[in-house]
């Protein structure tokens, strides 16, 4: 592919847009993110213990994957670190039966796994110098 880096960020910029986006509108209202979290995570099998830090958490994290993403700092360990989030969301969603929210983040990891894929393609392929 002539320019790879130029089509790379074209095709990770709206998943790292998603994902920064989740968490930048989160982080101003943390207090009621987590206090919703909660709420929803009440049928849940996990405890209340581990579900408090993990909603302070999550949009810290949603954040700093988005923008790393973005800016294409550490790439694949970006990508790896996104496809671990998406994995625990979809625990929380399986454990609470909220069918929804796994389309999503399944297609969240799909993405994610498709740029990891592309981007590790691209690197076997060997460059040509002229």
């Amino acid at each position: 592919m002539k320019n790879f880096k130029t089509t790379f960020f074209f095709i990770r910029l709206p998943i790292a847009i998603s994902l920064a986006g989740h968490g930048l509108v989160r982080l101003p209202k943390l207090e009621g993110f987590s206090a919703w979290m909660v709420k929803q995570m009440e049928p849940s099998i996990l405890p209340t213990s581990l579900i408090i830090p993990f909603s302070y958490i999550l949009p810290i994290a949603e954040a700093i994957i988005g923008l790393l993403l973005l800016i294409g700092f550490k790439i694949n360990y970006s990508l790896y670190a996104g496809l671990i989030l998406m994995s625990i969301l979809i625990f929380g969603s399986c454990s609470i039966e909220n069918w929804g929210a796994i389309e999503a983040q399944l297609l969240h990891s799909f993405y994610l796994f498709g740029l990891l894929w592309f981007k590790e393609k691209e690197e076997l392929i060997p460059s040509k110098t002229n």
